[in-house]
């Protein structure tokens, strides 16, 4: 296990496979053990994929104060700085997308590529998840954590895939039951979502960026990220047909060529 003491916490990480730094930024509330692990291996053949605990989550410090995406933003600036990184390609899913997007504007030099996946620009600018889904959320306070992961499933993926993908989603889940968020350290983290205000900064975005979600997106609809490829200067899109908000697991086989030539068209 590593260790990074960056803004007053204590940062964990870890690192897979060798080649350009490829950071991987995760969703809100989720530890870096719950990143799938067939999607880190195949990107670690030809990249040094690191994966982190945001604070609050896995194995990094959980500090009881509030959290702001530029915050967050900060932690990965300063992870990057201690693994000597100047420049590295950024991934980030959901809250993680939103993190990628605050890198992207306020740390330029230090992202070589941005891939903003099934995320939003956040405020009023922002296409708002159905009702339905926020009731899905808001139900899940109560429940057990292992309860609580299954409910979440429905807001990632479809009723076919769930079916007929158990065994594979009981993995994920042990994984994540392993570091389960503290619920005052996921409510942090929700709260920081709401500080994202970056929109009329999105012009500024300069590193190649791909947008990438899918169609069927219940979560944070793909709308979003049709907002975010017309905003971001030469911003690619792609939507993939048949998945959710967990596109990066449910559509992997289709998603990692696509993120894999965009990669490699923008060396470092």
């Amino acid at each position: 296990m590593s260790y990074a003491h960056i803004n007053g916490i204590r940062l964990h990480y870890e690192t897979e496979g060798h080649g350009p730094p490829l950071l991987f930024v995760a969703g809100l509330g989720q530890p870096a053990v719950a990143w799938d692990p067939a999607l880190v291996q195949q990107m670690a053949t030809q990249y040094q994929v690191i994966t982190y605990d945001n604070r609050g989550t896995g194995l990094s410090d959980k500090p009881d104060e509030p959290y702001t995406i530029a915050l967050f933003a900060s932690d990965a600036v300063g992870l990057l700085d201690t693994l000597n990184i100047p420049r590295a390609h950024v991934f980030g899913v959901s809250m993680g997308g939103m993190i990628a997007q605050e890198l992207g504007i306020n740390a330029a030099s230090r992202v070589a590529s941005l891939t903003l996946g099934c995320t939003t620009p956040g405020g009023r600018n922002a296409v708002q998840a159905p009702p339905e889904s926020l009731k899905m959320l808001e139900g899940r306070a109560g429940m057990t954590p292992e309860a609580a992961a299954r409910d979440g499933w429905k807001l990632s993926f479809s009723d076919d895939f769930i079916r007929t993908h158990q065994a594979e989603l009981e993995g994920h889940m042990r994984r994540g039951l392993t570091q389960v968020t503290p619920r005052f350290a996921y409510e942090r983290h929700f709260q920081a979502t709401l500080t994202l205000r970056v929109f009329k900064q999105l012009k500024e975005i300069t590193a190649p960026t791909l947008v990438i979600t899918g169609k069927d997106d219940i979560l944070i609809p793909a709308a979003n990220s049709e907002i975010l490829a017309r905003e971001i200067p030469g911003a690619e899109l792609t939507l993939l047909d048949n998945a959710g908000h967990g596109f990066f697991i449910s559509a992997r086989e289709r998603f990692v060529p696509v993120f894999q030539e965009f990669l490699t068209r923008h060396p470092l």
